[in-house]
Order: C-alpha cells, then sequence, then structure tokens
C-alpha cells in the first residue's frame, strides 16, 4: 500500500478507535486523527515485527484493519493516560 492509502487508512481507524473509545479527548478531532494515523502504522509495524504477519497490500485485508484499529486503540489509551481525559 502506498502512504497515501496508510494515511486514509489511518484517518478511518482512528475514527473507529474514537468510536470504541469514546469520550473528550485533549487533542479533540484532529488529535485523535493524527492518533489514528500514527496507529495504523505502529499496529502495522507490531504486526510485520512480532506477529509474524506482515501487512498486506492489499487495502482491504481484514488483518491490515485490525492491526491499524488496535494501533490506534492502543496509542489513544496512552494519550488519554499522559494528558487525560478531559481539555481544560
Amino acid at each position: 500500500m502506498s502512504i497515501l492509502a496508510w494515511i486514509i487508512l489511518g484517518l478511518l481507524a482512528g475514527v473507529i478507535a474514537k468510536i470504541l473509545l469514546p469520550g473528550r479527548d485533549p487533542g479533540g478531532l484532529v488529535g485523535t486523527t493524527l492518533i489514528g494515523v500514527a496507529g495504523a502504522f505502529v499496529g502495522g509495524w507490531i504486526s510485520a515485527r512480532w506477529l509474524d504477519h506482515p501487512v498486506s497490500k492489499d487495502f482491504f485485508d481484514a488483518a491490515t484493519w485490525a492491526s491499524a484499529i488496535g494501533g490506534s486503540l492502543v496509542l489513544l489509551i496512552l494519550y488519554r493516560i499522559v494528558f487525560g481525559n478531559s481539555r481544560d
């Protein structure tokens, strides 16, 4: 997949992660979206490195989506732990 496809996947993964973890985030919509993009890259890297499942070149592969959403959830949880659950 190209970098543009990963960014689109990350945006969608960030939205899905936000739906799965509702609440107010310190970064708002933009911060959550950026976390989704970073989570897609992190999830794909973890999947390829430690789970022995290289990321598919197909955009609609279920394992690719699961790793992107999982990475987004992990980063969103870490973000909330470090910066808090609500905006001041």
